[in-house]
């Protein structure tokens, strides 16, 4: 086994003891005082001896004020959505004296390279998208107060989560396409095993389900656009070809207009094509596409303020940052049935 790879961290010390990471944080600060009983301190620190919990070197940074600097791992640094989240959660960091360091995970799999000589020794915290979270074994963000973006709530890593209301925002669109009349379903989904898309191919398929007579397939493509053209190509070529096509963002429904446009379908009228984010690429492309807009700066910056209400030992705001369905030229009623 590697060395350090068994090394307890706050979040085994916090279950071990039956608490919040925070409070471990506050006990082992010594600022528990008036914020935690007496009682929960000795069950802490017990809980710590035991497990032979010592804290790292960037906790005792944070208490003594010295780095004030974040982490903000995302899958990859391609997408303009990512690049939003950065720009909130830096204005945000800024206004408390922070400064924010992006780690992008090349494609969005796999860890990049540890950009810090020591990595833990020069942040007060993390805030990581699940997309990327297998990087967080190369910066040991387990072993630092975390917040995690776009993660399962029940299962994640960091001491708050922050969400987008992905759920909404899929049923806006499907509410959106029933009600133009739209009964046959193409969900091209993202190829990625993300707690994010999970979330959209659920959603998708229990309000369809909800209504008679509905049909849904789903084909799934890299987010790239020349792989959802390969993807959304093959599947619009079946028979019964579905009228409605729901893809997981932007990228994929450009690469979607290609394959209609190569098999001679028009859009709307033959095929009407949803996304989600509404990236500038939504209004680029004609017709202008029917989106999800997801506030990225929004998301950043309540992701910010997450993580400094962990380090002060607060409680993170609770609740899912609304979404809006935008109404474009992409999608309409079904056409007559191909003859």
């Amino acid at each position: 086994m590697a060395r350090g790879s068994t090394r307890p961290t706050s979040r085994d010390v916090a279950q071990a003891a039956g608490v919040s990471q925070a409070a471990v944080s506050l006990v082992l600060g010594e600022k528990w005082r008036g914020r935690v009983s007496e009682a929960t301190a000795e069950r802490v620190r017990e809980a710590a001896q035991e497990l032979g919990y010592r804290p790292n070197l960037a906790a005792r940074n944070l208490r003594l004020g010295r780095t004030r600097t974040v982490l903000l791992v995302v899958p990859a640094l391609t997408t303009e959505f990512f690049a939003g989240v950065y720009t909130g959660a830096a204005r945000v960091a800024a206004a408390h004296g922070f400064g924010v360091v992006l780690y992008p995970s090349p494609e969005g799999i796999g860890p990049a390279r540890d950009p810090f000589g020591s990595a833990a020794a020069a942040l007060d915290g993390v805030i990581a998208s699940s997309m990327a979270a297998d990087a967080l074994t190369a910066i040991r963000g387990d072993q630092l107060p975390l917040v995690m973006l776009d993660s399962d709530p029940a299962g994640s890593l960091g001491a708050a989560t922050v969400n987008l209301d992905i759920a909404d925002g899929v049923r806006q669109v499907a509410d959106h396409l029933l009600a133009l009349g739209h009964r046959r379903f193409l969900h091209l989904a993202a190829d990625i095993a993300s707690w994010t898309f999970e979330v959209r191919a659920r959603e998708l398929a229990a309000r369809l389900a909800a209504v008679p007579g509905t049909e849904l397939r789903t084909t799934r493509a890299p987010i790239s656009i020349e792989g959802a053209l390969t993807a959304a190509a093959a599947a619009l070529a079946s028979d019964p070809r579905p009228t409605a096509l729901v893809c997981d963002d932007d990228n994929l429904a450009a690469g979607a207009y290609k394959a209609a446009r190569r098999l001679g379908l028009r859009v709307p009228d033959d095929l009407s094509i949803t996304g989600l984010d509404d990236l500038a690429l939504a209004r680029a492309i004609d017709p202008e596409l029917t989106t999800v807009r997801l506030d990225a700066e929004l998301f950043g910056e309540r992701g910010m303020e997450a993580l400094l209400a962990v380090l002060e030992g607060r409680t993170p705001p609770r609740g899912d940052i609304p979404v809006t369905l935008v109404v474009r030229g992409s999608t309409a009623p079904p056409g007559a049935p191909a003859g």
